[in-house]
Formats: structure tokens, C-alpha cells, sequence
């Protein structure tokens, strides 16, 4: 999925084992990831992606300062989906922390390294396919605020 504020910008699905980094894009004042060689295109997430960093995984706590979350890896997770005019897209981290996406510092590099199964129901039961190509999905994380970090 990509951000509200990101429907007016180019934008294709992830792919496994891409190379992101997390950039804002021109003309919005949203963040998101963008395929190293492609810096102007929105790379759209499915939840339950998994994306590990090169480092650390550092956001903006206010104009000045960034915090640490602690961890290379997250899962992409979408927040209050049903909320119009915020930011949804989110980072879920091992320890239980959320951080917007939005919020991330700008320029980190992280790799997909899965994307999230989808599970079809047929007469003889239940089975998993990989997420088709298409970035919408119906399944989407549903977060209390309290459990955000600001």
C-alpha cells in the first residue's frame, strides 16, 4: 500500500529482494520507499512485508532529533486504515514498537525480504499463494494509537 498523500505520484509494487531507500517525494510531504534506481517512483507495500535494513532503523522525533528503533528488521503494517487524511503506513518492529512511515530519516537502505502470503479458500480447504503483484489488499492491520510511536 502506499500513503494517502502519495496517490499523485508514480507508484509499482514491491518486488523480493529489492533494494529500497526511504525518501520524501516531491511534491508531497509524505515519505516512503523508492527503488535505488528508480528515486522518483513510489515502492508500494503490502502489510506483513518484511524489510531488513542495513542498520539501525532511525525516524524523526521532531525537527531536530532522530531516535534509534533499535532494529534492522520490521514488518510493514497499516494503521487505522479506515481514518482518511492521515498517514497509515507503518513499521512494526520486534519489540511491538510502530513507527510511521513518514517519520523514518530519509536515506536508509533496506532490502524486501518477503512479501505477504494470501490465503485462498476452495472447496477442498484452505490453502497460502504468494501476494499477487497489485498493492490493495483487504486485510489490513488495524493499530489503537496508543501503540504508535510519535
Amino acid at each position: 500500500m502506499c500513503d494517502y498523500s502519495l496517490h499523485a505520484v508514480t507508484s509499482r509494487p514491491a518486488k523480493v529482494g529489492e533494494s529500497l531507500v526511504s525518501t520524501s517525494f516531491r511534491g508531497t510531504s509524505t515519505r516512503g520507499f523508492a527503488a535505488k534506481d528508480e528515486p522518483t517512483v513510489a515502492v508500494c507495500l503490502l502489510p506483513g512485508t518484511e524489510l531488513a535494513f542495513e542498520q539501525d532503523v532511525r525516524y524523526n522525533r521532531n525537527w531536530l532529533l532522530t531516535k534509534s528503533a533499535g532494529f534492522r528488521v520490521a514488518q510493514f503494517c497499516v494503521i487505522k486504515p479506515k481514518t482518511p487524511g492521515q498517514h497509515h503506513d507503518a513499521l512494526l518492529f520486534p519489540d511491538g514498537t510502530i513507527v510511521l512511515v513518514n517519520l523514518l530519516s530519509e536515506g536508509q537502505h533496506a532490502r524486501v525480504l518477503q512479501l505477504p502470503a494470501v490465503w485462498l479458500t476452495k472447496k477442498s480447504g484452505a490453502h497460502a499463494r504468494p501476494a499477487p503483484d497489485s498493492a490493495e489488499q483487504d486485510d489490513r492491520v488495524e493499530i489503537e494509537p496508543a501503540q504508535q510511536t510519535s
